[in-house]
C-alpha cells in the first residue's frame, strides 16, 4: 500500500475521533422542560415590568439604567434587570445552563449570566461585559469582540466535583472551581450593574433558554 495514502487514511482517521470526542456541551445531559412560570423577572421595584423588559418572537430583551433602582426597596445592591430560573435550584449533581444571548454597545460592567449561590459569597460564577469582552467577574478574560452578535452560552456546574465550566458557541472557554456548596444554587441571566466602571445603559437578550442536569 502506497504510505502517502495510509498516511492520509490515518490522518483522516485522527481527525475524525477528534471532532467526536470534542462533542457538544449538552452531550449526556438530560433536558428539563421549562414553562413561562420558570421565568421570574427582577427588575427595578419602582418600574413596570414593560418599562425594563419585553418579550417578543422568541426574544428576551433585558435593559437597566445606572440610575435605576434595585429590585427590592429593601435591597442596597446595584440595578438589574434579570431572568432568575424558579422551580430547578439544586444542591447536587451536574446542572447545566444554555441560552443563546446578544449584547448591543455601549453594554459595559454589566453581569450578563451567573450562578447564583455559593459557601462565602453571593454566587457561584459571574460572567460580564467589559468594553465588549467576556470577563469571570472583573478578572479573567473569557472571550472578547462579544458586542452586536448572537452567541451560544453553555455554563456547566458539577456540584460533587465543585467545578464550573464556559462554553461560548460550543467551544470549551473557561473553567474555574466553583465557591463552595450552598443549599440554594439556581441560574440567572440578563443584566445586573457592577460594582463600579458601568455604562449609563446595559442590555442583554436572551432567546432559546434551556437547562439540562445529568
Amino acid at each position: 500500500m502506497n504510505f502517502s495514502y495510509c498516511y492520509a487514511l490515518l490522518f483522516v482517521v485522527f481527525v475524525g475521533l477528534l471532532n467526536f470526542s470534542c462533542g457538544d456541551p449538552t452531550d449526556g445531559f438530560t433536558n428539563i422542560p421549562l414553562t413561562e412560570a420558570n421565568f421570574d423577572i427582577q427588575h427595578p421595584y419602582n418600574l413596570p415590568l414593560a418599562d425594563r423588559y419585553s418579550y417578543e418572537n422568541g426574544v428576551r430583551r433585558l435593559w437597566v439604567y445606572s440610575t435605576d433602582k434595585p429590585h427590592s426597596p429593601n435591597s442596597r445592591t446595584q440595578p438589574r434587570t434579570e431572568v432568575r430560573i424558579r422551580g430547578y435550584d439544586y444542591t447536587s449533581g451536574v446542572w447545566q445552563f444554555e441560552g443563546y444571548g446578544y449584547v448591543p454597545q455601549p453594554t459595559s460592567g454589566a453581569t450578563i449570566a451567573q450562578i447564583h449561590g455559593a459557601a462565602h459569597d453571593s454566587s457561584t460564577i459571574i460572567l460580564r461585559i467589559y468594553d465588549g469582552d467576556m470577563r469571570y467577574y472583573s478578572g479573567d478574560l473569557i472571550e472578547t469582540n462579544m458586542y452586536d452578535r448572537w452567541f451560544r452560552l453553555n455554563i456547566i456546574h458539577d456540584v460533587e466535583g465543585g467545578k464550573v465550566t464556559v462554553f461560548i458557541d460550543g467551544v470549551q472557554k473557561f473553567e474555574t472551581n466553583d465557591r463552595g456548596p450552598s443549599d440554594d444554587f439556581y441560574f440567572k441571566c440578563g443584566v445586573y450593574a457592577a460594582p463600579k466602571d458601568i455604562s449609563h445603559y446595559m442590555e442583554s437578550r436572551w432567546r432559546d433558554i434551556k437547562i439540562y442536569k445529568k
